[in-house]
């Protein structure tokens, strides 16, 4: 079996806790300032919502700029603290618009597909930078899916967060 890259895997959850939580966070406190869809509101072929009015323009900013700060603050990049945030973000507008093409609400509970979409896009990203296995990159997402449900059922009950997951 290869080495675990225990510390690097923990640098990049610290870095997707930030991009995931950062635009949520925004969204408590700027309320709907500065709150534009990055869909623009159109509609897909569908004529279900693209992404929907929860992925916005702020969010997708706030993600990678704070996942870019992270990324020294816990010994990594700046450049790949930035690709964390953007392919976290990247990955939950892929969520986002598959959800929307099954019907689901925006923000409606889909337990793993929520997280492992926004988790492994930032690790498949980095696995050649950090020197991530395979496996790292399953204990990195396995540990970011049941680290999401708990930390957004706490901010759920602190209020933060509308909805758990």
């Amino acid at each position: 079996m290869t080495e675990l890259h225990l510390w690097p895997i923990v640098q990049c959850l610290i870095l997707l806790t930030l991009a995931n939580g950062v635009p949520v966070i925004a969204k408590k406190m700027l309320g709907e300032w500065l709150s534009w869809p990055i869909d623009g509101g159109r509609l897909f072929w569908d004529g279900q919502p693209l992404l929907g009015r929860s992925k916005t323009l702020r969010g997708l900013v706030l993600a990678i700029v704070a996942a870019g700060i992270g990324g020294p603050l816990v010994g990594l990049d700046t450049a790949i603290g930035v690709l964390i945030g953007f392919t976290a973000m990247a990955g939950d507008m892929l969520s986002s618009f598959i959800k929307r093409r099954m019907r689901l609400a925006p923000s409606a509970e889909s337990p793993g597909f929520d997280q492992v979409p926004e988790s492994l896009l930032p690790f498949l990203a980095v696995r050649n930078l950090v020197g991530f296995s395979v496996w790292d990159i399953l204990i990195g997402v396995g540990a970011f899916w049941i680290g999401e449900l708990l930390v957004s059922r706490l901010l759920y009950m602190l209020r933060i967060r509308d909805r758990p997951y």
